[in-house]
């Protein structure tokens, strides 16, 4: 367990001769706002280290040094989390950086396949589960407890190695380089306060009640980070939106609702909301928010939809590459009313020549399915006469 600045400084040193190092992260994070990070375990081929960030003094710098080497690839499964916490703590998203998660999507693993099944399935190695709701913030962990949480980068260099060379011979190297864009990128861990509305499932359409939704929204935000506590502790959802339909202008309006504990309108928090209702209902209309306008469906959309669903089913087991990864349900949709204007990833890119070309082939009656030998087949109608 590393413990001191220096013995960080000097792992970090010899983790950086690597062309790649393995890298998980424990954390609390259901009382809190920000993650609180316990442990994080760092592995190369030949060296594998246990970093203790509650340790007393202990500066991270090194680590966020490495965390921005650009000669040593971060590996890490399921990596947003994790990077999420580098990102909070260092101010920087590691770059360039591995998500084996999302390499085994691209190579036939199936949909968010787990580190566990995908150690279990490239390795033959089962890994004992019975540590993984330790409450890492305790002092001290068990050797049960460190060996299980080594385990996740252990293992992950062969599971990394594997992927990699699968990714290789499939000449998909530059599919997950696509992916990886998005995960690299600060935009993905920086939401800003103002936009915290948008992550709400509301079925509000009113521009008012928009508007009053984002105010609200974004003064929680600011609340829950400044107090780091969870947003429910500060406001729950369902009071957002009841506050967006009543629009409580004064602390007698608020004290009628029903998701507002009595006498809370009086606090400084109640005046907090009301203040930022009068100022979204202060806004020119011009200014307000709008709810997504609803596209017209053409007749026969269901239809063409699970076709669509039927072809991604076919393209996704013949190459080898989840379905999920390629399109999801709302593309489909979309494809089949907007066609070559759809505005979704599987129109772009990689996506596009696997499966988004084809689809709108389909659409557009240059493709048929049909059932041969027990099974279904793509025709192309155009070549189908050659």
């Amino acid at each position: 367990m590393i413990e001191t600045t220096a013995a960080l400084e000097e792992a970090c040193t010899k983790l950086a001769k690597s062309d790649f190092i393995t890298i998980d992260t424990e954390f609390l994070r259901e009382t809190t706002f920000w993650p609180q990070l316990c442990l994080i375990q760092m592995a190369s081929p030949d060296l594998e280290v246990l970093i203790d960030p509650l340790a007393k003094g202990l500066d991270l710098k090194p680590f966020f040094e490495l965390m921005g080497n650009p000669s040593v690839t971060k590996v890490f499964h399921a990596a947003r989390q994790d990077i999420e916490i580098i990102y909070h703590l260092g101010n920087l998203v590691p770059h360039p950086i591995f998500d084996t998660q999302v390499a085994a999507m691209v190579c036939g693993f199936g949909d968010s396949v787990s580190y566990d099944q995908l150690v279990s399935r490239t390795k033959n190695v089962h890994i004992d589960k019975s540590s993984r709701f330790t409450d890492w913030s305790r002092r001290p962990l068990s050797e049960k407890q460190l060996e299980y949480a080594l385990a996740d980068v252990t293992h992950l260099r062969d599971v990394y190695l594997y992927l990699k060379a699968e990714l290789e011979r499939e000449g998909r190297a530059l599919w997950l380089t696509e992916e990886m864009a998005v995960l690299e990128s600060p935009n993905t861990y920086d939401l800003h306060p103002d936009d915290a509305w948008l992550r709400l499932k509301s079925r509000l359409r009113k521009p008012t009640e928009l508007a009053v939704v984002k105010f609200v929204a974004a003064w929680r935000e600011r609340e829950a980070r400044n107090r780091n506590v969870p947003r429910s502790r500060v406001l729950k959802d369902d009071a957002i939106y009841e506050i967006a339909q009543q629009q409580p202008k004064d602390t007698e309006a608020m004290s009628r609702l029903r998701t507002i504990p009595k006498g809370w309108e009086r606090s400084a928090s109640g005046a907090a909301i009301i203040e930022a209702v009068n100022a979204a209902l202060a806004l020119p209309k011009s200014d307000m928010p709008h709810a997504p306008k609803h596209v017209h469906v053409p007749e026969g959309t269901a239809a063409a939809v699970e076709l669509l669903k039927v072809l991604l089913k076919l393209i996704s087991d013949r190459e080898g590459v989840a379905a999920k990864i390629i399109a999801n349900t709302d593309d489909l949709e979309k494809i089949a009313a907007e066609g070559e204007n759809a505005e979704v990833a599987a129109l772009n890119g990689w996506r596009r020549d696997l499966f988004g070309n084809t689809a709108l082939k389909l659409i557009n009656g240059g493709v048929a399915l049909r059932f041969v030998n027990k099974k279904v087949e793509a025709v192309d109608l155009e070549t189908a006469g050659d």
